[in-house]
């Protein structure tokens, strides 16, 4: 309710300003504090001098014990910089070139198949996927996803979503627990920086590709999938160690178009997504050189003494990074997923645009997996509160198995399902007569501001739920105890406020989209 409903422009105005005003505020204290401890003792193993990314020759701000660790994507050549994210600054150093060969030759052969021999443009995606991934990670482990494929396969045939989903989760629980997770990353060839992290995120989204083509062998019988479908589905090489994930029925049908047709302007949006990505890892690099929000939380003496305001907007940039992070890899993969005729799912929603539980997601691919095959197949129409609780329950299940089992995972997990759940239980209460009675009394606008109110409390509580797992627990309980307890209540309610902000913000660009698309519409409209 509100949602369509316009707030007065000088209301808004002045929300644009205590929100522009807040957030440098708070980056003014955490470019000082980032300043102040550059050289601290216990930043030294993350925060390292920059390279420059076209020079040749670093230039040290200071005496560095191993210089392996160093930056060379570095655009600011001096400065200290954040290196603490350890995926970040080797997909951008050591498998720089490597990924751009790869993702280069794909391209350059998908092109001349697709003039050469449209129909078998499926086929060069698989061989020179698996040719690849053979280069990468070895024949051994090349023929160890061969096994798990065959034998989703296999269970495809029997025709029973139960068997091919329990042995799905089957196989990807022995990815990820011991002692099957050890025997079987035996099968890798040689050691490199990133070997864990590509057997684990290739042998997962091959588990979740297997499985989709094997619900939806079950769901269409009369398709009479092939097993040289299932290959061409999980060697697709821009899709294999990060994903995002398509299910099967959109890719099969995507890939299977032998003259496919470019939209109008969709070769200018690829220019521009590409161009996109390239300017946010700049921004990211350059970023780095002046806010060590990855480095400062690990030193919870050093983070105590920033100021609230500065811890809080510590504590979102934490997140916006990730969002920052997921963006740019599902970029990258994307707009070569668009140059081979591929709708892909897009990067997920900026975390500053969530104020609700149900839109949170950090891969849109893995949240449209298990929406489709467990959450709405559970949950139904998710507007009764036992099946939508056993439908979370089910959900963040597989998730958990999906991120592997660990304590902290178990706590993301249940704050991030009981978040979902209160949710539609504060729904159903506000739904109860009395209280809808209360919010039928109230104008339009003033029904937006209370919800308004609702989703900034809701926006920390994503915050401090994620923050979690993609940070540590004791920075999590610090912040907590910094913002609810020490600060209240004039911290809590400031921030409170300029969320507030924030979200009404939010709330504006979602009913001017709404409106454009309304519109839209009714221009489509026959007369």
């Amino acid at each position: 309710m509100g949602i369509k409903t316009a707030l007065p422009a000088a209301e808004l105005g002045l929300y644009s300003l205590v929100l522009s005003g807040a957030l440098a505020y708070a980056g003014r204290g955490l470019l000082e504090a980032s300043q102040d401890g550059a050289h601290r003792k216990a930043f030294r193993e993350s925060v390292r001098p920059g390279w420059e990314y076209i020079g040749r020759k670093m230039v040290p701000a200071r005496p560095v014990p191993s210089p392996t660790l160093t930056c060379p994507t570095s655009f600011c050549p001096g400065l200290p910089q954040d290196v603490a994210d350890f995926e970040w600054v080797m997909w951008f150093t050591s498998f720089r070139n490597v990924i751009i060969f790869a993702l280069s030759g794909h391209v350059l052969f998908a092109k001349l198949c697709t003039m050469v021999a449209p129909k078998l443009r499926s086929w060069m995606y698989a061989v020179y996927g698996a040719l690849a991934v053979m280069g990468t990670m070895g024949p051994w482990y090349l023929l160890l996803l061969l096994g798990h494929c065959v034998g989703l396969y296999v269970a495809s045939l029997l025709g029973q979503p139960w068997l091919c989903l329990g042995l799905g989760l089957a196989s990807l629980a022995s990815f990820k627990m011991d002692p099957l997770i050890s025997w079987q990353s035996g099968f890798v060839t040689g050691t490199f920086d990133l070997q864990e992290v590509l057997f684990h995120g290739g042998s997962s989204f091959t588990v979740l590709r297997c499985t989709s083509f094997a619900l939806e062998s079950c769901a269409h019988p009369d398709r009479h999938y092939s097993l040289a479908d299932l290959l061409k589905y999980n060697f697709y090489l821009p899709f294999f160690f990060f994903g995002p994930i398509m299910t099967f029925d959109r890719f099969h049908a995507q890939v299977s178009q032998v003259e496919p047709v470019r939209r109008e302007g969709e070769l200018w949006h690829i220019r521009a997504q590409a161009g996109l990505s390239v300017v946010a890892i700049m921004a990211v690099d350059i970023f780095f050189h002046f806010f060590y929000i990855l480095t400062i939380p690990s030193d919870l003496k050093f983070a105590n003494r920033l100021p609230d305001s500065a811890l809080a907007g510590l504590a979102y940039s934490n997140l916006v990074y990730d969002w920052v992070k997921a963006a740019v890899l599902f970029g990258v993969v994307n707009t070569v997923a668009c140059l081979d005729h591929l709708d892909p799912p897009q990067p997920p929603k900026c975390i500053t645009a969530l104020y609700v539980f149900a839109e949170t997601h950090f891969d849109r691919g893995i949240n449209d997996w298990l929406c489709k095959y467990v959450y709405n197949h559970i949950g139904g129409e998710h507007s009764a509160v036992i099946p939508e609780l056993a439908a979370t329950v089910a959900t963040f299940a597989i998730t958990t198995l999906w991120l592997g089992p660990c304590d902290i995972v178990y706590l993301w997990s249940f704050l991030n399902c009981f978040g979902l759940n209160f949710e539609l239980w504060m729904q159903k209460l506000a739904e109860w007569g009395p209280l809808a009675r209360i919010e039928a009394s109230l104008s339009v606008q003033m029904s937006r501001r209370v919800r308004a109110l609702f989703g900034a409390m809701n926006f920390w509580a994503i915050i401090m739920y994620n923050l979690v797992s993609l940070n540590s627990l004791k920075f999590t309980e610090l912040v907590a105890r910094r913002l609810l307890l020490t600060g209240f209540p004039q911290t809590t309610l400031s921030i409170l406020f300029v969320t507030y902000c924030g979200v009404q913000l939010v709330k504006e660009r979602e009913r001017t989209l709404a409106l454009e698309e309304e519109q839209k519409q009714d221009k489509e409209k026959p007369e």
